[in-house]
């Protein structure tokens, strides 16, 4: 979980590129899982819906393409 200042920091880097120009986001966790790593409460809310509510998500499935160690 974030910390609050780390969440208040975030929440300003996503209003600031909010409509400005395109944002990437990669995550291992999914975007289900998100607000309540943020947190949950209003910053969260805030955060997940400048993120979510105009992406275009491309979820990827399949086996790693890392090389297995032995």
């Amino acid at each position: 979980m974030l910390t609050e200042e780390t969440r208040r920091d975030l929440l300003e880097l996503v209003e600031e590129r909010n409509g400005v120009g395109a944002t990437l986001i990669t995550s291992q966790l999914p975007v289900g899982e998100w607000h309540d790593h943020f947190g949950g409460g209003r910053v969260a809310d805030a955060i997940c819906d400048r993120l979510v509510r105009n992406a275009h998500r491309i979820d990827l499935f399949g086996d790693t393409r890392r090389p297995k160690v032995d």
